[in-house]
This record gives C-alpha cells, sequence and structure tokens, in this order.
C-alpha cells in the first residue's frame, strides 16, 4: 500500500474525473495515461502487485505490439520495461501440420526492425506501477468495490458512486471497469456478455531448445490446438545458465491439457518435440506447467450510463494470435485519444455521445478480432478431410499474396 492512500484512508469520500477499478496492465496505463491528460484519477485495486524477479519468469507472456510500445513510451515506461527484459522477435513462420507452405512475416520485408516483443505480464505490472506512485494518480489498495449508484448516461453532468468495502464512496465523472473477464464493476453496472467455452486449455511453460529460436514466433497448428513457441530472452536458472528460451502456448483439449500438464519432464520434453515436429531440436523443461482454460467472452456494451468496460472486462480472446493485451491497450489509447481531441475543442470530454462514439469503435475492432480467432481456432483444430486438404494452401497463398501479408501485420501490429 503506498504511502498517499494511507494518509486517505480515513476520508469518508472522494471526488475524482475518474474512478478505475483493477489495476492490472491495462487498467494501470489507463490510470497514467488519463492522468497524464489532466485528469484527476482514483485506481482501485484489491491488492499491490508483488515485485517482479528477473529470477523468477512470469508464465504470462505477451506478444507485444509497436503501437502498444509507442503507447507505454508516452507514459515513461517503455524504457523501463526493456531495459529489464523485453525480447524483440523479427519473424513469424506459422504452418499446419496436415502439409501445405507457411505463412511467413519478416521485418525486413516490411523495412522495420522487429515485429513486436515477447514481455512478461508481471514485468509490465511492475513497472507501471512503479509509475504510478510518481504520478498524480490516486492509489486506493486493499479495497473492492461493493456498491454502484449512477445517474442516467445522458445526463451531461452526471455521477457514478462506487462504495468501497472500506466504507470510502468514490465520485467520478466516468468510471471505468478493468477487473479483468470475472468484472464485478461491469456486473454491477448491468452490462451482459457472451461467452463461448473452447473446452480447450493452454498449456504455457518456459522451454530450452536444442537450436536458437533465431528471433522467431513460431506456431504449428495441430488437429488438437495451436502449438507456439515464443522467444525470450536468456535468464539465469538457480541450476545452470538456460539458452535458446522460449514460452510455449500449447493448446489442446480439456482432459489433453490436464494430461500433458502432469507429466513428467522427460515425458513432457519427448511428447512437446514430437508435436513441434523436432522445428528447434529437442526441448527441455525448465519451469512447472499450468494449464489454463480458453474461452471467448464479449460484453454486449462497453459503455452503460457512466460506466466504461476495457480490457477482459470487455472482452477475453483466444490467445492464438496474442492479441489480448494488445486489443485491451488500444481501448487505452482509443480513449486518451477522445479525451484529448475533446479538451483541444474545449468540448466535454465525458460527454455521454462521446464515450459512446468510443465504445462502437473499439466493440467493433474487439469483435470483428475475436471472432476472426475463433474461427481460425475452429478451421484448423480439427481433422476433418475438407479444411485439411484447403487450410495449408491457404496459409501459403497468404504467405505469397505481398498486400495481403503486409495488411495482416498491420493489423496485427496496430499501425
Amino acid at each position: 500500500m503506498t504511502r498517499r492512500s494511507i494518509e486517505r484512508r480515513g476520508a469518508a469520500g472522494r471526488r475524482a474525473d475518474v474512478a478505475i477499478v483493477g489495476g492490472g496492465v491495462v487498467g494501470a496505463a489507463c490510470a497514467l495515461a488519463l492522468a497524464q491528460q489532466g485528469l484527476q484519477v482514483v485506481l482501485i485495486e484489491h491488492a499491490e502487485p508483488p515485485a517482479w524477479s528477473a529470477d523468477a519468469p512470469d508464465l504470462r507472456v505477451y506478444a507485444f505490439a509497436p503501437d502498444n510500445a509507442a503507447l507505454l513510451a508516452s507514459l515513461g515506461v517503455w524504457d523501463a520495461v526493456t531495459a529489464a527484459r523485453a525480447h524483440p522477435y523479427r519473424r513469424m513462420r506459422v504452418w499446419d501440420a496436415a502439409g501445405g507452405d507457411e505463412l511467413r512475416f519478416d521485418a525486413d520485408a516490411f523495412a522495420v526492425t522487429r515485429l513486436g516483443w515477447i514481455v512478461e505480464h508481471a514485468l509490465l505490472q511492475d513497472r507501471l506501477w512503479a509509475a504510478l506512485r510518481k504520478s498524480d494518480v490516486v492509489l486506493r489498495c486493499g479495497a473492492k468495490v461493493v456498491e454502484l449508484e449512477q445517474d442516467a448516461g445522458d445526463v451531461p453532468d452526471g455521477i457514478a458512486t462506487l462504495e468501497l468495502d472500506d466504507g470510502l464512496r468514490v465520485e467520478a465523472r466516468i468510471a471505468i471497469a478493468a477487473d479483468g473477464g470475472r468484472s464485478t464493476l461491469r456486473e454491477r453496472a448491468g452490462i451482459a456478455t457472451k461467452t463461448e467455452d473452447y473446452a480447450q486449455r493452454g498449456v504455457v511453460a518456459y522451454v530450452a531448445t536444442e537450436r536458437p529460436h533465431e528471433d522467431t514466433a513460431w506456431q504449428r497448428f495441430l488437429p488438437t490446438g495451436p502449438l507456439a513457441f515464443l522467444p525470450c530472452a536468456s535468464w539465469q536458472d538457480p541450476a545452470d545458465r538456460a539458452t535458446n528460451v522460449s514460452s510455449i502456448v500449447w493448446t489442446l483439449p480439456d482432459a489433453e491439457a490436464l494430461r500433458v500438464a502432469a507429466l513428467d519432464d522427460a515425458m513432457f520434453a519427448e511428447e512437446l518435440t514430437r508435436a513441434f515436429a523436432s522445428r528447434l531440436g529437442d526441448c527441455r523443461p525448465l519451469t512447472p506447467r499450468v494449464a489454463f482454460p480458453l474461452r471467448r467472452q464479449l460484453a454486449d456494451a462497453y459503455v452503460a450510463g457512466r460506466v466504461l468496460a476495457i480490457g477482459d472486462a470487455a472482452h477475453v480472446v483466444h490467445p492464438l494470435a496474442g492479441q489480448g493485451v494488445n486489443l485491451g491497450l488500444r481501448d487505452v489509447s482509443a480513449l486518451r485519444d477522445a479525451v484529448a481531441d475533446a479538451q483541444s475543442r474545449k468540448a466535454d470530454w465525458a460527454a455521454p455521445h462521446r464515450l459512446q462514439r468510443w465504445a462502437r469503435a473499439r466493440r467493433s475492432d474487439a469483435t470483428a478480432s475475436a471472432q476472426a480467432f475463433s474461427l481460425i481456432n475452429r478451421v484448423f483444430s480439427n481433422d476433418a478431410l475438407a479444411p485439411t486438404l484447403l487450410r495449408g494452401h491457404a496459409l501459403g497463398l497468404v504467405g505469397r499474396l505481398a498486400p495481403l501479408n503486409r495488411a495482416l501485420w498491420r493489423h496485427a501490429a496496430g499501425v
């Protein structure tokens, strides 16, 4: 808990421009971005995140896109992230186990130095919180939202009032739900969601490979689901110097994922190497494995009255394209730009029509992306004859059509 939040704990109420619930990567970035626009921001988080440790790599990693690196750079955070540990990748290779050509993306072909970075969740959150502690954002740690009251969305000067379990009442022009897929604030605002359970789990771990990863993000589609190897920086293992390190995300049906996660290291290494067709040689596990359930969840609306939903509170997508946190941070960038545009026009940044305009644009982009990822997963994660005969050739065709190849990369990169 910070000194500022301790000093203000005795207050019975607080007024702010923005109250953000959830201090993960997206919520913390949103707090910094809106505070940078001169707004009074309160960030409510039930527990301050633990410090990142270089000796304990976080199993949750992101394929971080250039537009979001630019966002964090504008917040004064990105240099601190890259100085700690963020590995750039220059190429992507995607292919189907059933055959056909590869889909290739190459930084040289796009005249850029890199396609993106592989970054740990805990590192991003740690550096964002370091910036928060130096900012004007008021941090309320150790508190949860228990009640929401709000004026109707069409009231120009309406407010949302959050009652916390420590007795504090926070009044704000807008309240932002950034508290994850099971968002309490989103539910309090009456925003419904539609969920598709993929009946799959993602098995994640760090592994060392016999051959170098070549600064390449690799993905092989199998009938059971995609298997991704994401290139990471080498790090000091307590037992030895781990080199050729990759983070894996192996999508499998629920029962199979639990079986694979429970294998001993030798059996896991053997099955993983075989599933990846020995593309990088033999694999050696560096960490325990974790299997997490996969689902698609989309909010029916991104704004309800004075409450906005962003990040996983608004959209949970399949991890096969590594776009989850990127979509969430694009919610933040779009909201910051909407506020800045209103301020430049000397208009009300929290006017209901402006919030609705932001919500329509972000919901359209995130929904289209989520549905595309679901379609790709369905087409490639099966052994039916028709898709098996066509999909590998389709990947190769996309790779050979330079304008389409570039368009796909630009969309993923947010440029």
